[in-house]
């Protein structure tokens, strides 16, 4: 929104001009000029007073008017249209909206003499008053009616926003809409909600003196707001709420927004609740999950998930996305309105926390879209003992908004109406425009960080006001009791009573009932699946398809349709694969990997891929979309296979592993059903996404018991790149195996890579799965397959050397995994070398000890050596030789570095020739 401080330098007679264009066409000029005289025209046409004279409603009149002659003191008039532009783009910088203490001065220069005008001229009367529905009136009234609007309790923040359909709706939001007085039911609901937001922390102050809760207290408004935000989203056609948020207040909205009951909750804190698993060590009560189905205070049914969630703050926020979009893929056919995700922000953290960025840069992208989310703030001005000014340098916690064009509504907490007033408004918002938007509301923190925590050690002053502070509760009440109506007087005394008796039926322990629950379909899938065993990994199920199918993928593959005009490259690339089959019978890696995505698409499973470049492929391999060389149509090669299949759903992600893995890691949650994959660029670099691979990939199963199985395709391999296009940290996705917690794979051919991924969803459990993929050797003939290895069997753990006749003449046995596999074959080859076993190690998380114990004894004769490329402190081998039991072996590799490899190819090459003949010739 603009201000035309440059109109109001102008001549007069430019304004008359641009009127003069406005009545021939009104599209001519600039739409906030348009709306100002669109505004003068209705007083004009409602026979207002225009400089002291009645006007006639005629087109007539408003030619004369607009005429060089007339009195109009448009100059006037537009300082006064530029004075409610000022409220409406500054007035949040003078807003009430701390509950505590007084705001800084941020320089809002909305005072009467920036627009020119004096206290002589507040009795003077404008027809600007028409464009906030006041009608010609006073200055007086009309800045008394925007302060009202834009400086009392809430101050929305939209200036940013360059739609004009959605600033006129948030402006017709803040001026009408928040203007309505509330009902008396609803001021008992929202009484009620403070009640029981209260009367929780209350409850555990006196049940559980000292124990760390990361309490709400002075934040209890937010409940009140939640319960808001799903009401109207339920009376709004949405179906389910997915919920995201930090360990601040968990605890109260898992009692008093989700139906948790406080013996669940209350097992839990004490430690006597046994988790319904025979694995996981659990975790902390306030990061656990949780799922609903609530009646809203309208009658209306909708069911809630709280997401699991670290204590990395903002962590969960993608995983909550990720999640709600694949719900609305599978349950609600895209409809996104159906799902409504909201992820409730620290302060500190939104500000601090660069995945916020990330997160909301994704909101409009079409593979991460989710129809928008409400992000809530529970703004109490402090992270741990750090002070906002130390700890942004925005005016706000929330200035990111202003990136994606997302409004801000700051709202002071203390006002319980105004906050929910606010929490209607950005849920009708959500549902009518489909973006994100955010509540800022500013509150403050009872106790310390957590209940033990002394925070007057560093805030003196700000906890000697808290301390006489009531509670959002209280403040509620004595305004009802000195500002309400008779009837809203007596609701005040009766809800003290009746929160006085809640409170101590509570801690009489007095027996609640859980919230009947229907599971969704997903669910029901997820019921149906089981913890995995040991056993379960000691060979891999039948994965292979059909002769018939097999066909009726490849050639489904290999064609377009009639029209599209591919790129003459890609035309001979398809044309390499069409020769290769029909020679050899062997089909290369990518072809492979598209079928095993194909496979699952048409027994009607679903399947997402993204990542950096994920389309064509980093190293060009991929090419499941192909374009139009002549208008630069995508045809999607996987889509097509049948009428019934579902379709291939693969995006070209933004620049980001964290938020994106995230993303991918919540879809993969939702849906049981699901092939997930992420792809990274280079496997270097998923290390930016490691939060989501320790807190979430490596340890949800343990810590939540949540299973999940997405897939992370890590391309790995010693090729000359240097130090960041080399490694993608085998070591450290081996160092947090344990418990049957993920799989590791480093596959070499295209039919095992075929197999693995099939085998993601042929198990009866779910489990991450970790493959470090291969780069230049997408194209090494060796990674080629045959057709009959996809039609039989599975995935293969361990690969044999097949060119061993005599195992009682092999004297040694190099055990290896990945890329140097094709290496040590070249020389053996080469050789001729009869006395060499090479075994390929396919999976080495869970490792296939069973079928490794049954080769030692075959090759019981031979000394075995481990072979890899990578640094002797990287790879695999500090896990070997902490985890392979029963066999003797020794190390080859290169020698233990600070960084993953060298940055020159000469002695990459060097290094690795050593790694090979020290193989051959020990």
């Amino acid at each position: 929104m603009k201000d035309f401080q440059y109109i109001t330098n102008s001549h007069p007679g430019y304004i008359e001009g641009l009127y003069n264009d406005f009545v021939k066409d009104p599209n001519s000029v600039d739409a906030e000029m348009r709306k100002f005289f669109e505004g003068f025209d209705f007083a004009v046409s409602s026979g207002a007073k225009v400089n002291g004279t009645t006007s006639a409603t005629t087109v007539s009149t408003i030619n004369e008017l607009s005429s060089p002659n007339s009195q109009i003191d448009w100059m006037s008039e537009i300082r006064v249209y530029r004075m409610i532009l000022g409220y409406r783009n500054k007035g949040h910088l003078l807003a009430d909206t701390n509950p505590i203490r007084k705001r800084k001065d941020r320089g809002a220069n909305i005072e009467l003499e920036f627009y020119g005008f004096t206290e002589a001229d507040l009795n003077k009367t404008f027809n600007a008053g028409n464009l906030i529905g006041l009608g010609t009136t006073t200055l007086k009234n009309i800045i008394e009616h925007l302060e009202k609007c834009y400086t009392g309790h809430l101050g929305i923040e939209f200036k940013y926003i360059s739609n004009q359909k959605k600033i006129d709706w948030l402006t017709s939001a803040v001026e009408k809409t928040m203007l309505q007085p509330v009902g008396l039911p609803q001021k008992k609901r929202i009484l009620q909600k403070l009640n029981e937001g209260v009367m929780f922390e209350k409850f555990l102050h006196t049940k559980y003196i000292g124990q760390k809760r990361f309490s709400l207290e002075g934040g209890e408004t937010t409940i009140a707001a939640l319960d808001a935000i799903i009401t109207t989203a339920a009376d709004n056609n949405v179906q389910e709420v997915v919920i995201g948020m930090a360990h601040r207040g968990r605890l109260n909205v898992l009692a008093n927004i989700m139906g948790k009951t406080y013996e669940q909750i209350f097992s839990e804190f004490e430690g006597t609740n046994v988790p319904d698993t025979t694995m996981g060590s659990g975790d902390v009560k306030y990061h656990l999950g949780f799922s609903s189905e609530v009646t809203t205070a309208n009658e209306k049914n909708i069911h809630l998930k709280l997401c699991p969630n670290p204590s990395h703050l903002e962590a969960v926020d993608p995983v909550v996305v990720g999640f709600a979009r694949s719900k609305a893929d599978i349950l609600y056919k895209s409809d996104y309105d159906k799902i409504l995700p909201i992820l409730i922000h620290g302060d500190a953290s939104v500000a601090g926390q660069g995945i916020v960025y990330e997160l909301l840069q994704m909101s409009g992208l079409p593979g991460y879209y989710t129809g928008g989310t409400i992000h809530f703030v529970i703004n109490n001005q402090i992270g741990f003992t750090t002070d906002f000014e130390d700890a942004r340098t925005a005016d706000y916690c929330t200035s990111v908004a202003a990136m994606v064009q997302a409004p801000v509504l700051h709202v002071n907490g203390d006002d319980a109406e105004a906050v929910v007033k606010a929490a209607e408004i950005a849920t009708l918002y959500r549902q009518e425009f489909n973006s994100d938007i955010f509540i800022d509301m500013v509150c403050y923190r009872r106790h310390g960080h957590n209940e033990g925590d002394e925070p007057k050690f560093t805030q003196p002053q700000l906890y000697a006001l808290i301390e006489k502070h009531l509670n959002p509760r209280e403040v509620y009440t004595q305004y009802l009791i000195e500002n309400g109506e008779a009837d809203a007087k007596d609701l005040a005394k009766e809800m003290e009573q009746k929160f006085l008796a809640e409170l101590q039926e509570r801690l009489d322990e007095v027996k609640q009932n859980p919230l009947p629950y229907h599971y969704q379909q997903p669910e029901i899938v997820w019921k149906s699946l089981r913890k995995a065993k040991a056993d379960d990994f000691e060979v891999s199920p039948v994965t292979a398809i059909k002769e018939d199918e097999f066909k009726m993928l490849f050639d489904g593959l290999m064609k377009w349709p009639e029209g599209f005009k591919p790129l003459r490259k890609i035309d001979k690339l398809i044309q390499d694969k069409l020769k290769l089959y029909s020679d050899e019978k062997k089909v290369d890696w990518a072809t492979g990997e598209l079928m095993a995505y194909g496979s699952l698409l048409v027994e009607g499973k679903d399947v997402r891929m993204s990542g950096q470049d994920v389309k064509r492929g980093t190293f060009s391999h991929r090419h499941a979309v192909i374009y139009d060389e002549t208008n630069n149509t995508g045809y999607n090669r996987l889509d097509h296979f049948s009428g019934t299949q579902q379709p291939y759903r693969i995006y070209n992600s933004l620049l980001s592993e964290y938020a994106v893995l995230g993303f991918e890691y919540g879809y993969a949650m939702a849906n049981p059903n699901a092939l997930v994959i992420w792809e990274a660029q280079f496997g270097d670099f998923c290390n930016g996404a490691q939060t989501m691979i320790d807190q979430f990939i490596a340890a949800a199963e343990t810590k939540w018991q949540r299973m999940n199985g997405v897939v992370m395709l890590l391309p790995h391999g010693y090729e000359g790149q240097g130090p960041e296009h080399s490694s993608a940290r085998m070591e450290r996705f081996l160092q947090q195996c344990a418990e049957l917690n993920m799989v590791v794979t480093n596959v070499t051919t295209a039919a095992n890579f075929f197999h693995v991924l099939r085998r993601q969803l042929a198990w009866p459990f779910r489990k991450p799965l970790i493959n470090f993929s291969p780069k230049a050797n997408l194209r090494h003939p060796g990674s080629y397959s045959l057709m009959t290895e996809f039609t039989s069997g599975g995935f293969k753990e361990v690969i044999d050397d097949a060119g061993v006749k005599d195992a009682g003449e092999i004297k040694k046995v190099l055990f290896c995994s990945g890329k140097i596999y094709f290496d040590l074959q070249e020389r053996q080859q080469k050789e001729n070398r009869t006395d060499i076993a090479i075994i390929r190690l396919e999976q080495i998380h869970p490792l296939p000890q069973k079928q490794l114990d049954e080769l030692y004894k075959k090759y019981s004769k031979a000394i075995w050596y481990w072979v890899q490329e990578e640094p002797l402190n990287m790879g695999a081998a500090t896990f070997l030789r902490m985890t392979l039991k029963n066999i003797n072996f020794y190390i080859i590799s290169r020698q233990a570095s600070a960084a993953t490899a060298s940055g020159y190819s000469k002695v990459n090459a060097k290094e690795q020739a050593q790694i090979i003949d020290t193989a051959f010739s020990i």
